[in-house]
């Protein structure tokens, strides 16, 4: 087996619950604080910094966009959020705020597609706020992972034990 090293760099409060993390069109790791409500920025040798958010809003999954912004989603607050480098945050409510967004990843286009495990259902937004959601077909299927796939669509992880491709109705892929 290979050596490695591995080194621990405190981000905050233990209790702050550092949740998921990527690295930023900046070249720094980005991470949520789920349980203290805040979005972290890592320059590796460097102090890291954070960005309040709601302390109660939970923070979950976060990820890079096409446009140099990040996505975020706020499982708690029931909404999602888009950070950019130098810190400005907008946040957008779902229209059902107790649908329990849970992870997020955006497509080339800058779209981000969410999903709503405690609505059933997989969602878009757009940079400028355009949402649209999508009900998944098996009730309480408890949609949570979400990627692009290879082939151009997009999957979520269902609880119920499936895996779910999501593409337009016309896809030919």
């Amino acid at each position: 087996m290979n050596q490695v090293s591995i080194e621990e760099h405190a981000v905050a409060d233990s209790a702050a619950g550092p949740y998921a993390l990527t690295t930023g069109p900046d070249g720094a790791l980005w991470f949520t604080l789920v349980h203290s409500g805040e979005i972290g920025r890592l320059v590796p040798g460097e102090e890291p910094t954070s960005h309040r958010l709601d302390p109660t809003c939970g923070p979950t999954v976060i990820t890079p966009g096409p446009d140099g912004a990040l996505w975020f989603v706020e499982i708690a607050a029931g909404q999602l959020g888009r950070i950019t480098p130098d810190g400005q945050i907008t946040e957008f409510p779902l229209p059902d705020r107790t649908a329990r967004p849970h992870a997020v990843t955006v497509d080339s286009d800058g779209t981000a597609w969410f999903t709503e495990w405690g609505g059933n259902r997989v969602g878009t937004i757009t940079p400028d706020g355009t949402l649209t959601v999508h009900d998944l077909p098996t009730l309480h299927s408890e949609p949570h992972g979400i990627a692009l796939g290879p082939d151009g669509a997009v999957w979520t992880a269902l609880e119920i034990g499936a895996l779910a491709r999501i593409a337009p109705a016309d896809s030919t892929t």
